[in-house]
């Protein structure tokens, strides 16, 4: 039996090969490879010989995949993918490198922005990196090791979690609101006054429907009218320039009300049952950067 050193083609080959492919064009493979456009031909007329298969069909000025060639480039490109991803994780875990946390903009905003300062204190040593992004993002196929996420763990097969803050919901309003209208005196007298929807787009979040349910009152259609935003960083902005009232997920709004920027608006807080969580994928090993970060993010809670 031949060995895979004979049967492969070399590493050179299918790196080329991939380019010419992705590019249609030898002339602009070889532009990205700092190569002539003859040393392409050369590498891929090689590869077919190799191969025993056409790969490009050739005009003037112009190539395309065959068939054959179609196939194999679907494959070539993904290998390629998977070998510079490791290749990358161990560069990483070898200098130490940056840390990702890939979260949605309003924990980035309201969570991780407080606590910088501290997060460089505690570890200095440490290039963190928030990736911020209007949905959840796959992070395995992303690269990233860390993510906050919002749910049940149970549905992420693919993922460890550890608990950050359990989802605890309760109105705010700004304090130029609050003086200019006064605050409500019960739930019920709440529905009257102006309210600030979220309309998540991607993930999903609790509603004033939701929320004056588990109070045990029933919102009116008027009341569902108002100022309607899809960022929750935009929602909190709104309520600190004092256009109405919204919903404040506990762990995001509590430095502000400790600060006095937002004030509590009910005693009636909904316990969703739910949490958030810090996750990281199970497929590979966190490197010691990314566990000191997993650490550090989990003691805040």
């Amino acid at each position: 039996m031949r060995s895979l050193r004979h049967l492969l083609p070399s590493a050179g080959s299918l790196i080329v090969f991939e380019a010419a492919g992705r590019l249609s064009s030898f002339t602009a493979a070889g532009r990205e490879l700092g190569m002539t456009q003859a040393a392409v031909s050369y590498a891929v007329r090689g590869l077919e010989e190799q191969l025993g298969a056409k790969l490009f069909q050739r005009r003037h000025r112009q190539v395309s995949l065959t068939e054959a060639g179609q196939r194999f480039h679907a494959d070539v490109s993904l290998g390629l993918s998977h070998i510079r991803k490791s290749a990358e994780d161990l560069r990483l875990q070898a200098t130490g490198g940056h840390v990702t946390l890939a979260a949605s903009t309003a924990f980035g905003s309201f969570w991780m922005m407080p606590r910088l300062q501290q997060f460089r204190d505690e570890l200095p040593g440490i290039d963190l990196r928030i990736h911020t992004a209007d949905r959840d993002l796959d992070i395995i196929a992303e690269g990233i090791p860390l993510a906050v996420r919002g749910g049940e763990p149970r549905e992420w097969q693919d993922y460890h979690s550890l608990a950050l803050a359990e989802e605890e919901i309760f109105p705010v309003a700004g304090t130029s609101y609050a003086a200019k209208f006064g605050l409500p005196k019960t739930v019920g007298e709440l529905a009257s006054h102006r309210l600030i929807h979220l309309e998540e787009p991607y993930r999903e979040a609790a509603s004033w429907d939701e929320w004056f349910q588990s109070a045990g009152v029933r919102l009116s259609s008027d009341a569902g009218r108002g100022l309607r935003i899809n960022d929750y960083a935009l929602v909190i902005q709104a309520v600190m320039e004092g256009q109405g009232i919204a919903i404040g997920w506990r762990h995001l709004v509590e430095r502000l009300v400790a600060s006095g920027l937002l004030v509590p608006v009910t005693d009636h807080v909904m316990k969703t049952g739910t949490a958030f969580y810090v996750i990281w994928p199970k497929n590979r090993e966190l490197s010691d950067n990314a566990r000191k970060v997993r650490d550090w993010l989990v003691a805040q809670a």
